[in-house]
């Protein structure tokens, strides 16, 4: 009996110790085995396009050593080198030298796969010898992406291709669309059978968690924060926190077989780097210059340095925080043209608070429409090859210095710059659009069309009297900016003019955009969720009704309650927020209802006017940056109803004749949807309703693009 007592205890403090064997290896990928003689290391697949060793260690002592693999039966010379590190530079992959305890990731030259594979090893191909290696089990079955759904289509024109989980942090995204309307939408992740407000950011393509901007069919990466992986979640969304709406998710399903997430899907960001930019330069604030040129009658003033890495260029421009500065090399060999320019976009973000220079390819006198235009190379399939050092604004001058190469780094999208001699090089200020790219510039901002040419190689060219933007010397970092104060106010942001209904008894209610900051916050002072009402195709209209007259709303705002961003029933109240359902039964009676609500036998309130869909839609992205009107703005939508429609609510309505003199019409289920009923009596005369944008139907669509035009100039 005691014999069989102990034999019980070891057999499960066996099981115990394999079992946390099983589960630390099981982080890092398949275990495939130990490099064995001269070298050590664990190594495991992670994919089927990576390996990973855990604590490699090698002398260094071969001549020309590489990771080397193949798929006959022992290392020998017939094999493939797998680069490492996989970001070299050169043509060839650099020799391995000494490593003591290194975590290393190989990843596969392209159409290898590590199925196919039989050995990796340390390998000398000039002396033909194995230094250690590992022999690959037979059934090696690595973990793979996995194919999830596209995002569910439920609000603000999302949608997207199937959604790929690339590693255990990695989200693939493709043809991903958002109108970008929404005041507060992130992605958000988090747990339980629906979206809901118990989630967490998760970072955009760019690193960062600013509010969502628009997309327009793009292919994204995204990756979840800190220590979460997709082993922690259950679903994915787009998700407003301040209203609450989920406007479509991805679930994730349970015990998913994917790909730790160890750092081979990498994203490429814009974000500020250190001050060290490129190897060995480092640029702070207080760098000096010893050659600058004055453009733009003086608006704006370029600095430069030739580095062994490239060029360091710094511009500093009196323009308003919305505004940015460009500059850079024309596209034609000694003359100026614009078609063709490689210029650097640079500006200031006032919503996060952050400097930024972005590589741009001008290759037509357009707005960018993913395809053409005035675009950022990382939008139309290039990269981002100008590397951000710092930026400050002081007194309404911004500044921010960069680096670029003097070779074309993509040949699609680049300039050269050439070591000796000089360049035609254009420049321009103008406003940035809602997506904080290049937008247009009047010729009020640009000055002389003069040619000027600089050599980037050059020392001593200084025709700046006075820096607009002085080195301080007393600041040496790197990234980041410093505060602003002095900022202009000369483009501020001008409302549109608000819509007006009068002398109408029958009045459509439909769902649309809400104009961002031109149209219902600028309107109401009311903060919004990206949608508003649509009274006769007008956004939010001041609706003027008289005390014992009738009126009939014919409501297509969705009546699909299981859906909320599908159902917006329309009530008239005397409470400017709206949003009954939602409320509470003591903030319910601070309401009085007019129409639109009733109640059942025990005190349950319904609403009675849910009709079908019919809801107006960005044609691409938010455009009410660039729309002066609202004329203008309703040529960039485009309406959208449901395919099995059916009849519209209909919500009569006897304004009663002791009715307060201001009510409003608003959405059962959200806040902040819709705007005044003006109540007068009879024979009062309202304000005339404005005709020119009483329908959106027929409307002429017309581009919205409007030219950047090239500044010049030429220095001898």
């Amino acid at each position: 009996m005691p014999f069989r007592s102990i034999y019980v205890v070891l057999l499960v403090v066996t099981f115990g110790c394999c079992w946390a064997k099983k589960a630390e290896m099981s982080k890092y990928g398949w275990y495939i085995g130990d490099l064995a003689r001269d070298v050590s290391g664990q190594v495991y697949a992670v994919s089927d396009e990576v390996l990973f060793i855990k604590g490699f260690v090698y002398g260094g002592t071969g001549p020309d050593a590489y990771f080397w693999t193949g798929n006959s039966s022992r290392p020998n010379p017939v094999g493939s080198v797998i680069p490492y590190p996989a970001d070299y530079q050169g043509k060839e992959a650099p020799v391995l030298g000494r490593y003591d305890n290194k975590d290393v990731l190989l990843k596969l030259p392209l159409g290898m796969k590590v199925r196919d594979l039989r050995w990796l090893s340390v390998w000398c191909r000039r002396f033909a010898v194995d230094f250690g290696s590992v022999q690959f089990p037979a059934d090696l079955d690595p973990a793979k992406p996995q194919v999830l759904p596209e995002f569910k289509r439920l609000g603000h024109g999302l949608r997207s291709g199937s959604v790929t989980i690339l590693d255990a942090k990695t989200f693939y995204i493709p043809n991903l669309h958002y109108d970008g309307a929404a005041p507060d939408a992130y992605f958000w992740v988090g747990t339980g059978t629906v979206p809901n407000a118990q989630g967490i950011k998760v970072p955009n393509e760019l690193g960062d968690t600013n509010n969502l901007r628009g997309y327009q069919g793009e292919d994204i990466e995204i990756q979840l924060p800190g220590d979460l992986t997709v082993h922690d979640i259950d679903w994915l969304s787009v998700w407003c926190i301040s209203f609450r709406e989920n406007f479509g998710h991805v679930m994730i399903p349970k015990n998913l077989d994917v790909p730790p997430a160890l750092g081979q899907n990498q994203l490429t960001t814009t974000k500020i780097p250190s001050e060290t930019s490129g190897a060995g330069a480092t640029v702070g604030e207080g760098h000096e210059f010893d050659s600058c040129i004055q453009l733009l009658n003086g608006r704006m003033q370029v600095q430069w340095e030739a580095i062994l890495e490239g060029v360091i260029i710094r511009l500093s421009a009196r323009m308003d925080e919305n505004e940015y500065m460009s500059f850079g090399i024309s596209g034609a060999e000694g003359r100026t043209k614009m078609i063709g320019a490689d210029v650097a976009v640079a500006y200031f973000n006032s919503e996060d608070n952050k400097f930024y220079a972005e590589d741009y390819i001008l290759n037509a006198k357009s707005q960018c429409d993913g395809n053409n235009g005035v675009c950022p190379d990382s939008r139309i399939g290039g990269r981002n090859d100008v590397s951000m050092l710092y930026g400050q604004r002081i007194n309404g001058v911004t500044t921010v210095a960069y680096q670029r190469s003097l070779d074309a780094q993509q040949d699609k999208f680049d300039q050269v710059i050439p070591p000796v001699g000089r360049v035609n090089v254009i420049a321009a200020i103008g406003p940035l659009n809602s997506r904080k790219e290049a937008n247009y510039h009047s010729t009020d901002r640009t000055g002389p069309q003069e040619d000027h040419r600089i050599d980037f190689t050059s020392r001593g060219v200084n025709q700046c009297p006075v820096l607009l933007a002085p080195e301080d010397k007393t600041k040496q970092h790197g990234s980041g900016g410093s505060s602003s104060s002095g900022t202009s106010t000369e483009n501020a942001i001008q409302p549109w003019k608000p819509n007006v209904i009068s002398g109408k008894t029958e009045l459509r209610a439909r769902i649309g955009p809400t104009g961002g900051k031109k149209g219902y916050t600028a309107i109401t002072g009311q903060p919004s969720w990206g949608i508003a009402w649509y009274i006769n195709d007008l956004l939010i209209p001041e609706i003027y009704v008289e005390r014992g007259e009738t009126y009939t709303f014919l409501v297509e705002g969705g009546n699909d309650p299981t859906n909320s961003a599908r159902w917006h029933p329309l009530y008239i109240t005397d409470n400017q927020e709206g949003g009954y359902g939602q409320k509470t039964d003591a903030q319910q009676r601070e309401q009085r209802v007019f129409a639109g609500i009733e109640f059942d036998p025990s005190g349950f309130p319904f609403p009675t006017a849910a009709g079908s869909l019919c809801e107006w839609k960005h044609k691409t992205v938010d455009k009410w940056a660039v729309s002066e009107t609202f004329e203008d703005y309703t040529q960039t939508l485009i309406l959208e109803c449901e395919s099995d429609r059916e009849q519209p609510a209909n919500l009569t309505w006897t304004v009663p004749l002791n009715a307060p003199n201001t009510l409003y019409y608003q959405c059962y289920t959200h806040n902040s949807l819709g705007w005044k009923i003006n109540v007068v009596d009879r024979g009062f005369e309202p304000p005339k309703a404005r005709g020119a944008a009483s329908s959106l139907v027929g409307f002429r669509i017309s581009s919205l693009a409007v030219l950047l035009l090239p500044l010049s100039v030429l220095f001898l």
